[in-house]
């Protein structure tokens, strides 16, 4: 079993930033593709950005440019930087594994992008 603990959402106004913070703990190990997804209201859930162990990273379209993924695999954490962020981008945020996410979700943290 894993867990993940997701933090750093907030309310912010179109163009600022947050910093998203993801803490994984459990059978997962370091040598595992990390990914950050979304949910916004009615809608399905959605790959943001995904880094696979080697460091390679890879974006959703929407937020090329404007978003940023990393780790720390010595403590196993990730973390997303947002920038320039756009009311579209108002959804919960979640990380787990990548490509294939584990079926243990977190609580995920709520962003909200104000126009």
């Amino acid at each position: 079993q894993v867990q993940f603990v997701e933090s750093g959402g907030g309310l912010v106004q179109a163009g600022g930033s947050l910093r998203l913070s993801c803490a994984a703990s459990g059978s997962i190990s370091s040598n595992y593709g990390m990914g950050w997804y979304r949910q916004a209201t009615g809608k399905q859930r959605e790959v943001v950005a995904t880094i696979i162990s080697g460091g390679s990273t890879n974006y959703a379209d929407s937020v090329k440019g404007r978003f940023t993924i990393s780790r720390d695999n010595a403590k196993n954490t990730v973390s997303l930087q947002m920038n320039s962020l756009k009311p579209e981008d108002t959804a919960v945020y979640y990380c787990n594994a990548a490509p294939f996410a584990t079926v243990y979700w977190g609580q995920g943290t709520q962003v909200t992008v104000s126009s």
